[in-house]
């Protein structure tokens, strides 16, 4: 696994920790809204598993925050440590432009969100061919 990916991890299950602990709810409770043991929640939030994007959906529905909450602050620390993947991959993330458009692509709906997908993929598509 790579060293920025774990930092992910970690980032989304302090996230986690915080919003679940603004609600007031046990790791028991928020275990039980999304149908796995309090275990896994305890996994999640100390970035020991990674957070399936099935699941981090069914964890912003039981939190009631958007998906992109688990983001917030990602940028600052995909400045601080650089991914070294050779594409510049961390430095795309950490453009506030990236994150704007990851926040703005959750706030959509299930159905405009794969039309959007489509879209990009064959913008992708046609530039390749040019």
């Amino acid at each position: 696994m790579d060293p920025m990916g774990n930092d992910i991890d970690v980032h989304l299950g302090k996230r986690l920790r915080r919003r679940r602990r603004l609600l007031g709810l046990t790791q028991q409770q928020l275990a039980g809204a999304c149908g796995v043991r309090f275990q896994q929640i305890q996994k999640y939030e100390c970035g020991a598993n990674r957070i399936s994007a099935a699941r981090l959906w069914q964890l912003s529905e039981a939190l009631e925050v958007p998906v992109g909450y688990f983001y917030d602050g990602l940028s600052e620390l995909a400045q601080r440590e650089p991914a070294n993947d050779g594409d510049g991959g961390g430095e795309m993330f950490a453009r506030k432009e990236t994150l704007d458009l990851i926040r703005a692509y959750y706030q959509l709906g299930e159905r405009p969100r794969r039309r959007l997908l489509d879209l990009a993929k064959s913008l992708n598509g046609e530039h390749e061919a040019v």
